[in-house]
């Protein structure tokens, strides 16, 4: 087995999520984290002796009988999240749009939001009110209630005030998800408490005790499942209390974020699920976020559309054998993320369809097998 590397990526809030960072990682930051990552790979090689657990899932795992999903964050250009200043969210019939080009040009029926928030509920409400075929996994953001001076890009610490604020919001977030879910007990099949809130570089940590706590809460007041989304990495070496709380872990994987091509792309997300699998051997394992971008002056050549559906192609190919909901990341490319001065930043261009929601070659190849 290959040896571990941490994800210290500059993805997923401007990193590889909807609402991750603004900026991304200066060079220091990236030979940085090439360090730690060669640190990791030497002593995991070194103690890593033991026999792999198998992979493979019962059919019954999936999550709504779909092995196909996809992460949705519908912001345009212009749009954002609240960032501490209020959001500039997508219209009803920007949603629309977005709810119809899936159902029309992809397979996906299953989808994947971060938050609960204005811009959550009002798509809840549009798939119900047009008795659209779409299942949601419904997110609750977690904000930063402890510093990480681990983090790249926001070694700093967050005053006492701040955190103390976090901690309020955090409640009122797991209560709107809470309430959604209830809201829309046919369309929201599980809700995930936090995304990467956990895993080393964040910006926005929370201990694994108040993730706890959360996850409790939320599982006394709803029907569906619970879940917490973070990397393989975290889960693969600190998950395993918090995965006896939940009913399913979620993943996620990136071989782009730690220097692998695509050649590399699918061997190397085995490599990551067995490292779960193998610390987590009863688990049942959604995969919420892999993808590759399609433009990065973070990847260079890396980054290409003929890599990305390359990647979605062999990856899918691969869980569905094995039984795993995969979450490709993400519907549509949203250049708000990342380094607004950087318009080809890796963050911007994860999408299988353009910001305009031009097509990219992935949905010719999907539509074509």
């Amino acid at each position: 087995m290959r040896a571990p590397l941490l994800w210290l990526s500059s993805s997923s809030f401007s990193l590889v999520h909807p609402y991750r960072p603004t900026m991304s990682p200066t060079p220091l930051h990236q030979i940085t984290r090439c360090l730690i990552l060669l640190i990791a790979s030497a002593s995991f090689a070194q103690s890593d002796t033991s026999a792999s657990a198998k992979i493979q899932q019962a059919p019954e795992a999936l999550l709504e009988n779909q092995t196909h999903a996809v992460c949705y964050s519908g912001f345009r250009k212009g749009q954002h999240p609240d960032r501490g200043n209020g959001a500039n969210n997508p219209t009803d019939e920007q949603i629309l749009e977005d709810l119809h080009i899936l159902l029309d040009q992809t397979q996906f029926r299953l989808i994947r939001l971060y938050d609960a928030g204005q811009n959550s509920a009002a798509v809840l409400r549009l798939i119900d009110q047009h008795d659209l075929p779409i299942k949601v996994l419904l997110g609750a953001w977690l904000s930063a209630e402890v510093s990480n001076p681990d983090c790249p890009w926001h070694p700093e610490p967050f005053t006492d005030e701040a955190l103390a604020e976090n901690k309020r919001t955090n409640a009122k977030e797991i209560e709107r998800a809470i309430n959604l879910a209830n809201a829309h007990p046919e369309t929201v099949i599980a809700v995930s408490v936090g995304n990467e809130a956990l895993v080393i570089w964040n910006d926005h940590m929370v201990p694994v005790e108040s993730v706890i706590q959360y996850v409790l809460t939320t599982k006394a007041a709803i029907d569906q499942p619970v879940t917490v989304a973070d990397n393989y990495d975290w889960w693969a070496t600190q998950g395993k209390e918090l995965a006896s709380h939940l009913d399913f872990v979620s993943v996620h994987i990136y071989p782009v974020w730690e220097e692998r091509d695509i050649d590399e792309g699918l061997s190397y997300s085995i490599e990551n699920i067995q490292r779960v699998r193998d610390a987590l051997p009863d688990a049942q394992l959604v995969l919420t976020e892999a993808g590759w971008a399609t433009t990065a002056s973070d990847f260079g050549p890396r980054a290409s559309e003929a890599k990305q559906t390359r990647y979605y192609k062999e990856l899918y190919a691969w869980t569905s054998t094995m039984n795993i909901t995969t979450f490709f990341f993400e519907a549509f490319d949203e250049s708000w993320k990342g380094d607004p001065n950087n318009p080809y930043g890796a963050e911007k261009h994860w999408g299988l369809f353009f910001e305009s929601r031009k097509p990219k070659q992935i949905i010719k190849a999907i539509n074509q097998d």
